[in-house]
């Protein structure tokens, strides 16, 4: 009998629901079974929990093309493909120590957009009052807003590591529901300390947008730029500062990640824009 048929003997399958405890990784069909994100227990109990990971299915918030709601969705389902381990290079499974459960979806009434960023606030709020981290799945970018709300309450003025095409802070003053305005309300309510935090990618710019004190990273210079050298300067800005991480996926070239719902084709090393300096 093989390794895998021992495996596949001893374990039941639908482990989102069937294992009766939170950590390692169990071996189950890539193509079969409950999707939760990386094959982890569904449970709002989190006692002895490290990290909920939450899904946020809203995109009410875009200005072009919809469908992030899928998002969530999605993502658990890509997931199963990498649920065993431990990964190269690391040669460790991560959740061999570290305690991570499905929290399932935040639910909110889509017929009642104006009511969303409370519902999202509280909905993070409930598992940060139990001293358990959060990943959120979204969803379009407005989402990091009301997250943002809920994490600076618990821990005061955040430093935010951006990965993104766009900066987000189009200038509004009249609380949009729009998913390129919330940094600037981040900045103006105190949610994030702009001189603590970085903006890395980005390969567009708006009339009107400030810099707000911003280390931003244009996408050129990530390009000229090894990983270990942003790591480096992302590590520089932050300091010893809370961080809030949120990567918006067209940070990637619409080549790798076809339809964000503005595509914005990623400076090149060969093709570059000139350089844009801000700090």
């Amino acid at each position: 009998m093989t390794l895998e048929m021992k495996t596949m003997t001893r374990l039941p399958g639908d482990e989102a629901f069937r294992r009766t405890d939170l950590l390692g990784t169990r071996w189950e069909p890539t193509y079969a079974g409950a999707l939760s994100f990386m094959r982890r227990k569904y449970t709002r109990e989190l006692q002895g929990v490290d990290i909920a990971v939450t899904g946020i299915p809203f995109d009410q918030a875009t200005s072009h093309r919809p469908g992030t709601r899928l998002g969530p969705e999605a993502i658990r389902r890509a997931s199963a493909e990498n649920s065993w381990g431990p990964f190269w290079p690391w040669k460790f499974d991560p959740f061999d120590t570290l305690a991570v459960a499905d929290y399932g979806d935040c639910f909110f009434d889509w017929g009642a957009k104006e009511n969303f960023p409370q519902a999202l606030e509280t909905h993070i709020s409930g598992i940060l009052d139990q001293g358990v981290e959060v990943i959120s799945l979204g969803g379009d970018h407005y989402i990091t807003y009301p997250i943002l709300k809920a994490h600076a309450k618990k821990h005061g003025p955040l430093s935010l590591v951006h990965f993104d095409a766009h900066r987000d802070v189009e200038p509004d003053d009249g609380g949009r529901i729009d998913h390129g305005t919330m940094f600037s309300y981040a900045v103006k309510q105190g949610l994030i300390d702009p001189r603590k935090s970085i903006q890395i990618g980005i390969r567009t710019c708006f009339v009107g947008e400030q810099t707000f004190g911003f280390r931003i990273m244009f996408a050129d210079e990530v390009h000229d730029t090894s990983a270990a050298d942003v790591a480096k300067e992302i590590a520089r800005i932050v300091g010893k500062n809370k961080a809030y991480l949120t990567f918006d996926i067209d940070c990637l070239d619409p080549s790798v990640r076809p339809a964000p719902a503005p595509p914005s084709p990623a400076a090149s090393p060969t093709i570059r824009p000139l350089r844009s300096s801000a700090s």
